[in-house]
Protein backbone atom coordinates (compact mmCIF):
# COMPACT_ATOMS: atom_id res chain seq x y z
CA UNK A 1 0.00 0.00 0.00
CA UNK A 2 0.97 3.24 -1.08
CA UNK A 3 0.93 5.68 1.51
CA UNK A 4 -0.37 8.74 -0.46
CA UNK A 5 -3.28 6.41 -1.11
CA UNK A 6 -4.70 7.93 2.68
CA UNK A 7 -6.99 10.95 2.29
CA UNK A 8 -5.83 13.31 5.25
CA UNK A 9 -7.47 16.92 5.52
CA UNK A 10 -6.22 19.02 8.40
CA UNK A 11 -9.27 21.09 7.91
CA UNK A 12 -11.89 18.59 8.50
CA UNK A 13 -13.00 18.96 12.66
CA UNK A 14 -12.07 15.31 13.04
CA UNK A 15 -8.78 14.13 14.25
CA UNK A 16 -6.18 13.24 11.82
CA UNK A 17 -5.31 9.84 13.67
CA UNK A 18 -8.74 9.26 13.27
CA UNK A 19 -9.04 10.39 9.42
CA UNK A 20 -6.09 7.44 8.86
CA UNK A 21 -7.81 4.74 11.41
CA UNK A 22 -11.03 4.51 9.73
CA UNK A 23 -10.22 4.93 6.43
CA UNK A 24 -8.35 1.71 7.19
CA UNK A 25 -11.11 0.12 8.49
CA UNK A 26 -13.09 0.66 5.73
CA UNK A 27 -10.08 -0.66 3.61
CA UNK A 28 -9.79 -3.90 5.47
CA UNK A 29 -13.66 -4.12 5.48
CA UNK A 30 -14.06 -3.90 1.98
CA UNK A 31 -11.49 -6.45 1.30
CA UNK A 32 -9.25 -3.89 -0.64
CA UNK A 33 -6.76 -4.61 2.26
CA UNK A 34 -6.06 -7.91 3.07
CA UNK A 35 -4.66 -9.89 5.77
CA UNK A 36 -1.28 -10.16 5.78
CA UNK A 37 -0.92 -6.68 3.25
CA UNK A 38 1.59 -4.51 4.76
CA UNK A 39 0.94 -0.90 6.01
CA UNK A 40 3.44 1.85 5.05
CA UNK A 41 5.70 2.86 7.89
CA UNK A 42 4.86 5.43 10.29
CA UNK A 43 7.61 7.89 8.68
CA UNK A 44 6.29 7.42 5.01
CA UNK A 45 2.47 8.03 5.83
CA UNK A 46 3.75 11.31 8.13
CA UNK A 47 6.45 11.96 5.40
CA UNK A 48 3.85 11.66 2.43
CA UNK A 49 1.10 13.64 4.46
CA UNK A 50 3.61 16.39 6.40
CA UNK A 51 1.98 15.55 9.62
CA UNK A 52 3.37 14.12 13.57
CA UNK A 53 4.51 10.75 13.36
CA UNK A 54 3.17 10.46 16.53
CA UNK A 55 -0.47 11.27 14.85
CA UNK A 56 0.27 8.37 12.71
CA UNK A 57 1.70 5.94 15.78
CA UNK A 58 -1.69 6.87 17.33
CA UNK A 59 -3.85 5.33 14.13
CA UNK A 60 -1.61 2.28 13.68
CA UNK A 61 -1.87 1.82 17.37
CA UNK A 62 -5.69 2.05 17.90
CA UNK A 63 -5.94 -0.50 14.80
CA UNK A 64 -3.63 -3.09 16.45
CA UNK A 65 -5.67 -2.79 19.78
CA UNK A 66 -8.72 -3.29 17.97
CA UNK A 67 -7.00 -6.28 16.17
CA UNK A 68 -7.38 -4.71 12.71
CA UNK A 69 -3.53 -4.65 12.38
CA UNK A 70 -0.88 -6.45 13.73
CA UNK A 71 2.49 -5.72 14.33
CA UNK A 72 5.07 -7.84 12.33
CA UNK A 73 8.93 -8.36 13.88
CA UNK A 74 11.28 -6.13 11.52
CA UNK A 75 8.35 -5.84 8.94
CA UNK A 76 6.44 -3.21 10.58
CA UNK A 77 2.19 -2.94 10.20
CA UNK A 78 0.34 -5.75 8.84
CA UNK A 79 -3.39 -6.14 7.81
CA UNK A 80 -4.24 -9.08 11.09
CA UNK A 81 -3.79 -11.99 9.66
CA UNK A 82 -7.30 -13.25 11.21
CA UNK A 83 -9.36 -9.97 9.83
CA UNK A 84 -11.74 -10.78 7.29
CA UNK A 85 -13.79 -8.78 4.92
CA UNK A 86 -16.88 -8.29 6.20
CA UNK A 87 -19.54 -9.86 3.65
CA UNK A 88 -22.35 -8.28 4.99
CA UNK A 89 -23.22 -4.99 2.76
CA UNK A 90 -24.96 -3.61 6.39
CA UNK A 91 -22.28 -3.97 8.29
CA UNK A 92 -19.89 -1.87 5.80
CA UNK A 93 -23.09 0.68 5.43
CA UNK A 94 -22.73 0.87 8.99
CA UNK A 95 -19.54 1.92 8.83
CA UNK A 96 -20.37 4.56 6.37
CA UNK A 97 -23.75 5.90 8.45
CA UNK A 98 -21.74 8.60 10.65
CA UNK A 99 -20.46 10.25 7.32
CA UNK A 100 -23.88 10.34 5.10
CA UNK A 101 -25.70 11.87 8.54
CA UNK A 102 -23.06 14.39 8.37
CA UNK A 103 -23.48 15.19 4.47
CA UNK A 104 -27.60 15.47 4.63
CA UNK A 105 -26.74 17.62 7.72
CA UNK A 106 -24.43 19.91 5.99
CA UNK A 107 -26.91 19.73 2.93
CA UNK A 108 -30.13 20.55 4.81
CA UNK A 109 -28.03 23.81 6.76
CA UNK A 110 -26.90 25.08 3.10
CA UNK A 111 -30.95 24.40 2.07
CA UNK A 112 -29.72 22.51 -0.99
CA UNK A 113 -32.02 20.51 -2.90
CA UNK A 114 -32.14 16.66 -2.20
CA UNK A 115 -31.79 15.61 -5.70
CA UNK A 116 -28.76 17.94 -6.46
CA UNK A 117 -26.97 16.24 -3.59
CA UNK A 118 -27.79 12.45 -4.49
CA UNK A 119 -26.65 13.43 -8.15
CA UNK A 120 -23.32 14.94 -7.55
CA UNK A 121 -22.58 11.71 -4.28
CA UNK A 122 -23.30 9.19 -7.21
CA UNK A 123 -20.73 11.22 -9.50
CA UNK A 124 -18.06 10.98 -6.64
CA UNK A 125 -19.28 7.26 -6.08
CA UNK A 126 -18.68 6.59 -9.45
CA UNK A 127 -15.53 8.44 -10.31
CA UNK A 128 -12.28 6.16 -10.23
CA UNK A 129 -10.34 8.21 -8.22
CA UNK A 130 -12.33 9.28 -5.42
Amino acid sequence: MDARLLHVNPALPEPIYRQIAEQLRRLVSAGQLRPGDALPSVREVAAAHAINPMTVSRAYSQLEAEGVLERLRGKGMAVAARRQRSDSVAARMQQLEPALREAARHGRELELPVDRVLARLRQLLEEDDA
